[in-house]
């Protein structure tokens, strides 16, 4: 028997999928230092099968996407999750720094399927019910990132950082199962036929060209480089420059994740009681450049008490879930034939920005300051809230006055239609 879409099942299948690249990432950082010694490495060394699995993370969705909208969601999930399942295994085994390097690049391929995620609510909802199933996914995401790392440190402390990888290969295994027997497939529409690389191209140009779409794309991007500006920057400036601990830097870490997930509940809930899309998005992005802004102005006038800090961190991060459900909603309504392809390159920019803006951060940290944190958050949550007021709001209406004309013209000359 399948799981029906409108169940609690059916969600929580959906946030333990999306969820399976982020845990991906934190559990295994309790076990750079143990793995490295293993491995007769240092840590920083095993800090890159973090970059091999985001390299691959950012890149194979899109592939995944287009194939997905060509022979659907299910085929490419359970080729993702196998993938996932044998590249865990293959990590676990592994006896050399240049085979874990490999098979996490291979782990991070498995892991980019479920990317469609976003694409599989856009094939069973619109509108305000897919907005508040994307909210439902960022709070399971957001779970995930809180309990694994803790995870990590406690199969590690257990069972050696072997057992990390093979607990990964497990929660595939059961994914694995769950789509097979349980997850009926969505994209109904997709054509079958073979999959040419001009079919890849022809997604993408559309995805590219379509002034909505992009311009939300560009939006999520924006926010997304504000998020990556504070999880890079927020470590290094209260443990390298405050000098809290690590186990008081998780507080905070947790406290700002269960703001995102307030915010996503939140804006499911306005939605369900009529608050348009529209306005949830633009008080989401208001809120993250305000208080964005404030941290930006403390940091310039040297004022940095923690407890303000935090707070400011946490409306940013509220507003990250207020705005990231409409923005992803949005996105995808308005090419829903090929959603996977428009999830696809949405994610896949959203990650490009964010290293980029990570980057900058860490690159520009003067070990004292919070100055490269709160400079590239006000210029990200700036720039995300002027492209929605400037730019993707005008070709939003612009396209909605379009169809409502051609609406009416269909309608006075029907032989024409």
């Amino acid at each position: 028997m399948r799981i029906e879409p409108d169940s609690f099942a059916f969600t929580l299948l959906l946030g333990a999928l999306a969820a399976v690249p982020y845990s991906g990432i934190d559990i295994n950082l309790p076990a750079l230092a143990a793995t490295g010694a293993a491995l007769g490495v240092s840590a920083s060394d095993v800090g890159l099968t973090m970059s091999a699995f985001m390299l691959s993370l950012a890149t194979a969705p899109l592939i995944y996407g287009p194939v997905s909208d060509r022979i659907g969601r299910k085929p490419v999930l359970a080729f993702g999750l196998a993938l996932f399942i044998a590249a865990s295994i293959g990590c676990a085994l592994a006896a050399s720094l240049p085979v874990l390097l490999l098979c996490r690049f291979v782990q991070g391929i498995g892991a980019a399927a479920t990317a469609t995620t976003f694409a599989i609510i856009r094939d069973l909802f619109d509108g305000d019910a897919a907005r508040g199933k994307i909210g439902n996914i960022m709070v399971a995401v957001n779970v995930a990132t809180v309990i694994a790392p803790t995870a990590g440190a406690a199969l590690l402390a257990a069972a050696g950082w072997q057992s990390i990888y093979a607990t990964q290969a497990a929660v595939g295994f059961m994914l694995l199962v769950v789509v097979m027997f349980r997850f009926a497939e969505t994209a109904a529409d997709a054509p079958s036929g073979r999959m040419m690389p001009s079919t890849v191209i022809d997604s993408y140009r559309r995805v590219l060209m379509h002034p909505v779409s992009l311009a939300y794309i560009l939006v999520g991007a924006a926010g997304g480089a504000t998020v990556f500006a504070y999880v890079t920057g927020a470590s290094l400036f209260f443990v390298g420059a405050v000098g809290l601990s690590p186990a008081q830097y998780g507080l905070i870490f947790s406290a700002c994740s269960a703001s995102v997930m307030a915010g996503a509940l939140l804006d499911g809930q306005l939605g369900r009681r009529g608050i348009s899309s529209g306005h949830m998005l633009a008080i989401g992005l208001t809120l993250s450049s305000a208080a964005s802004l404030a941290l930006l102005a403390m940091t310039l006038a040297g004022w940095m008490p923690t407890a303000v800090v935090v707070a400011l961190l946490m409306a940013v991060a509220l507003g990250f879930g207020l705005s990231v459900p409409n923005v992803m909603s949005t996105t995808m309504q308005h090419l829903p034939d090929i959603a996977g392809a428009v999830s696809a390159a949405a994610g896949s920019i959203q990650l490009i920005a964010g290293a980029i803006s990570s980057g900058l951060v860490a690159v520009r940290f003067d070990g004292r300051t919070a100055l490269s944190m709160t400079a590239v958050m006000a210029a990200s949550s700036l720039l995300a809230l002027v492209l929605y007021v400037l730019v993707a709001r005008p070709a939003d209406r612009r396209l909605h006055a379009q169809t409502i004309d051609a609406g009416a013209a269909a309608i006075r000359n029907p032989t024409r239609s």
